[in-house]
């Protein structure tokens, strides 16, 4: 598996290579999280509901047999992409930093970006069966902690609890930046802050450990872990999630990387066309690979 980030490394098409460099710098998901090229239209897996039972016997005694039960369970893949014309006149004119056409691709490809972002956190395939579902549709249970009934001031022990609630170590730590600045000033307060960089040079930083990856706004501006989230009677409340990524975590499914294509000049009238897709969807192979801590309040 690698990243999108990391196959651009390798791909030798530099509008392609353009494309993931740009998803990488928008967007966390994209840039942590591995993908699995697979072939059809979803990926199919099987995970464990329950062991087999197993016990002491006593001299001739016989065991009392039982199985295992396993689950079946698909994503299926859906598309996410998009069309975009130059006039061939504006391509004309362009030079050097002013290349219409370029400029236009990378603001198409983030538009893209974000959009894929924000399902997978609010995607919902009941409301829209288009889309894959995101982390709020597909997290329950125990993987849903509360930071108060009708809201809470974030904790470290909060912060804790939601850590552990990942099995094994989480990769990342995703939230929005009010929340990022509480986080550092408790952090500080233990000595549990750090500082690094990441494989894109920035600075970033982490918990224990844990690198902070910071959501911002989608494509038409609007926060996507804002402070808007409902609970109980308090309605400005934001949540913060960990995740653990890999093979046996939380990772993306793909027919393959994302396709960029140039269509050249359309028949039908004076322009470059260009394709952004990717056939994707992600995958939460192990039921405790994620958690949400929702209900933050600011104060």
């Amino acid at each position: 598996m690698l990243t999108q980030t990391e196959w651009a490394k390798l791909n030798p098409d530099p509008l392609q290579s353009g494309v993931v460099e740009i998803f990488a710098t928008t967007n966390p998901i994209m840039q942590y999280m591995p993908f699995q090229n697979i072939a059809g239209a979803a990926y199919v897996y099987n995970r464990e509901q329950a062991l087999p039972g197993i016990a002491f016997r006593g001299i001739n005694e016989s065991y009392d047999e039982s199985t295992g039960v396993i689950n079946q369970l698909a994503d299926p893949l859906k598309i996410l992409g998009g069309d975009l014309d130059v006039d061939a006149a504006l391509i004309a004119w362009s030079t050097g930093a002013n290349d219409t056409r370029a400029v236009q691709d990378a603001m198409k490809v983030k538009a893209l970006s974000l959009s894929h972002l924000k399902t997978v956190f609010d995607g919902d395939s009941a409301a829209n069966p288009k889309e894959f579902d995101g982390l709020n549709a597909r997290l329950t249970g125990a993987q849903v902690l509360g930071a108060g009934t009708n809201g809470g001031v974030l904790t470290l022990n909060m912060l804790d609890d939601l850590v552990d609630a990942v099995s094994g170590s989480p990769s990342i730590l995703l939230m929005n930046k009010k929340t990022r600045q509480v986080i550092r000033q408790l952090a500080r307060s233990v000595q549990a802050l750090t500082i690094a960089k990441d494989d894109l040079g920035r600075e970033i930083d982490l918990y224990y450990g844990v690198p902070f990856g910071i959501v911002e706004d989608d494509a038409q501006g609007n926060a996507i872990l804002g402070f808007d989230e409902a609970q109980g009677t308090a309605n400005n409340t934001a949540s913060i999630y960990a995740i653990r990524f890999g093979p046996d975590g939380m990772f993306g499914a793909q027919t393959a990387p994302i396709s960029v294509r140039d269509l050249g000049e359309l028949q039908s009238k004076p322009a470059f066309r260009t394709r952004v897709e990717h056939y994707n969807t992600i995958v939460l192979e192990h039921p405790k690979c994620a958690a949400r801590l929702k209900g933050v309040k600011l104060q």
